[in-house]
């Protein structure tokens, strides 16, 4: 009986070693997930099973991953790196996870995003960049989003989202973008309009809530009507003129980048949000003409009432009267008929 006992208590000890199950981390194997949070790791552990879908590795102190850091898991759909230390990532440190769906890098220290970092994850389903620093967001960022669901980047740095970033996320259910720097100045109304249809179409998101300028700070996005938009200046082409070489034309050089200094100084102020008259907006004039016409047919309802009322109450006067004199007059024929037939005796 010892020695079953034993036998028992070895395959025991043993059974993360054949499974291959890293030391300082718990290993599920109906789920084929691997949990190695909260246990001060600085780096990715080198034995993590090869059949592995759920790799949690949140509240670590992950500084940084070198390239192909998961290739020892090349069937992983769910990765979670949530509040380590990451600053940086290098453009192949996602290479070979094809089947990564969920990607969780909430509360790190990253400042920006290189445009190739999710290239090689095209079934990533769901994304969160939340409380970081980042400030820009490149437009090729997005190449291989087009089954992406799940968007969060908010509590960052960002003040403007590029529209061809967004319109590379054919499949967008949810984007949420709150607490950010945001600028809301011309160059971020394409923004305000994708962010219209896409909540007409069904699309889930926060409030934009706007930093700067002054005349839009602390009101949403969405809120500010876009006839106050400027479209943004095209950029000025003096200074694409200037950078031409010309045969005599250096004395008339230094004029000219000045003339395009001061035209992109007026470019970018014109480029501002100015608070001006509102000006008629399509749905409120229809919405007062609605309003209009309900209270003038209320009041022609109320109009015909009176008539009505005044009609009937006109009516039943005159026949009260009429019968009152009817009664008044039939006496005073019977006495004259009396006094005509006695003259006549």
């Amino acid at each position: 009986m010892e020695g079953k006992l034993f036998l028992l208590s070895s395959m025991i000890f043993l059974l993360p070693v054949v499974c291959g199950c890293p030391e300082r981390c718990r290993c599920h194997s109906p789920s084929n997930s691997v949990d190695c949070s909260r246990q001060g790791l600085a780096e990715i552990p080198s034995d993590l099973p090869p059949q592995t879908l759920t790799l949690h590795l949140q509240d670590n102190q992950i500084h940084q991953l070198p390239t192909s850091a998961f290739k020892s898991v090349p069937h992983l759909t769910t990765l979670n790196l949530y509040n380590n230390s990451l600053s940086n990532l290098t453009p192949g440190v996602f290479h070979g996870l094809q089947h990564l769906q969920v990607l969780n890098l909430t509360q790190n220290s990253l400042h920006s995003l290189e445009s190739r970092l999710f290239h090689s994850l095209p079934q990533l389903r769901e994304l969160d960049l939340s409380s970081n620093n980042i400030s820009h967001l490149p437009a090729s960022l997005g190449e291989s989003w087009e089954n992406l669901t799940v968007l969060a980047i908010q509590q960052n740095r960002l003040r403007q989202l590029d529209r061809a970033l967004l319109e590379s996320m054919p499949r967008m259910k949810r984007l949420f973008l709150k607490d950010n720097l945001w600028k809301c100045n011309c160059h971020l109304l394409s923004l305000k309009l994708w962010l219209e249809t896409f909540v007409y179409k069904g699309g889930i998101t926060d409030n934009i809530i706007c930093v700067s300028p002054d005349a839009w700070k602390g009101k949403d996005l969405r809120e500010i009507p876009h006839e106050l938009y400027h479209p943004c200046p095209f950029p000025s082409l003096h200074l694409q003129s200037s950078q031409v070489p010309q045969l005599g034309a250096a004395r008339r050089a230094v004029p000219r980048l000045s003339d395009s200094h001061s035209t992109g100084e007026r470019d970018h102020r014109e480029c501002e949000i100015k608070p001006k008259p509102r000006p008629a907006n399509l749905r409120h004039a229809v919405a007062t003409i609605v309003i209009t016409g309900v209270v003038c047919g209320i009041v022609c309802l109320m109009m015909l009432a009176a008539a009505i009322y005044g009609c009937t109450y006109a009516a039943i006067t005159a026949q009260y009267h009429g019968g009152r004199l009817a009664q008044t007059n039939e006496p005073t024929k019977t006495e004259g008929k009396e006094l005509f037939d006695s003259s006549l005796a």
